[in-house]
């Protein structure tokens, strides 16, 4: 084998794509954070990829060389599942974790007091490859109401509204959401619609409420709005084990895992703060190997190290904390095990 072959098979090995989003998405923000904190030189090496938005991560991750990872929302799944055909998307994706949870904001002129009273109206639904253009226009086919789907979003959705070229705006976002925590006076005239939790939103979607604490210029104080949000969704391929590919996105589970303390703390995003590892996601299936890690995090910290969760120490933090461990142990039985554990436990980290 040549040197330059060798580099080649080097730097391939443990290289893993990952389908982020649109470039001003704020998905690129924590796909590219990832890929600060996961580097790892040839050990690991997480390449986040501008695409045509989360929806279409799917088909990446499905069919593009190189994309093993994607961000996406849960109820994308609708779209391939049953419009594309593919009946088996279940077993050929699963997610790693359950990302953060989006609000679905309907916001329409006055006279607009119900989602059925949009029938048949103009209503923004987001340009390509937003959540809201996948989101909005599903939630009304759902419940049988025919819309007119106008092909904007943000700021210039809101113009048209306030214009009365279109009755409603769908938003799809973490809360508070940008276009409408900006709103500092309150908007005579428009209101958000009520979206009822009901059997048609079961698979995907979760029931919430848009509180006055969150848009207080938008509602009156100590009311809500009920709604739905849809959670996103850190995906892998589902390859068969034992494979080179199913290898990779392995140890991008582990190192994800083992660098999310680092993630939590400034300068990453807040949101990093949020996440609940054992997070369930409504309509999907967990990779298998992730829960082999959560029960290795939860053996970690009954013996008193720093849970993967909190990892990306350095080898001195590791040690300190091992030692901190062993000055709680009772006896010296427990702190031989203790120690021997410690040793098995920086080991596997160094893979």
């Amino acid at each position: 084998m040549s040197d330059e072959t060798a580099i080649k098979a080097r730097m391939n090995q443990w290289t893993v794509g990952l389908a982020a989003g649109l470039p001003d998405g704020g998905f690129v923000r924590f796909a590219s954070e990832m890929a600060r904190t996961m580097d790892d030189g040839d050990n690991m090496r997480l390449i986040p990829m501008v695409t045509r938005g989360t929806t279409s991560n799917i088909a990446d991750l499905l069919y593009l060389r190189g994309v093993d990872v994607a961000i996406t929302y849960a109820d994308a799944f609708d779209f391939y599942a049953k419009q594309a055909g593919l009946a088996n998307i279940n077993d050929r994706i699963r997610y790693v974790l359950r990302f953060f949870i989006s609000d679905v904001h309907i916001y329409a002129r006055e006279e607009f007091k119900t989602l059925q009273d949009l029938k048949g109206q103009k209503i923004a639904v987001g340009t390509a490859g937003v959540a809201a253009a996948h989101t909005g226009p599903l939630i009304f086919r759902r419940l049988g109401i025919d819309i007119q789907p106008v092909a904007v979003g943000g700021p210039v959705a809101l113009e048209k509204l306030h214009k009365g070229e279109i009755a409603a705006m769908v938003y799809v976002a973490s809360k508070p959401g940008e276009v409408f925590s900006g709103m500092k006076t309150a908007d005579p005239g428009f209101h958000f619609v009520p979206i009822p939790y009901t059997k048609q939103f079961a698979d995907f979607y979760y029931p919430t409420a848009i509180k006055a604490e969150t848009y207080p210029a938008l509602l009156a104080p100590d009311t809500s709005i009920e709604t739905i949000a849809v959670p996103s969704v850190l995906a892998v391929y589902n390859w068969k084990p034992g494979s080179d590919r199913a290898d990779r996105v392995n140890r991008f589970v582990d190192t994800l895992f083992s660098n999310l303390g680092r993630l939590q703390q400034p300068p990453f995003h807040p949101g990093w703060k949020d996440l609940n590892l054992e997070a369930q996601v409504p309509g999907w299936q967990r990779y298998p190997y992730v829960e082999t890690v959560l029960e290795r995090m939860k053996k970690d910290a009954d013996i008193g190290l720093p849970p993967a969760a909190t990892g990306g120490l350095s080898q001195q933090q590791r040690s300190d904390a091992f030692l901190e461990s062993q000055a709680k142990a009772s006896s010296k039985a427990e702190r031989d095990e203790l120690y021997r554990s410690f040793l098995e436990w920086s080991r596997k980290q160094r893979k």
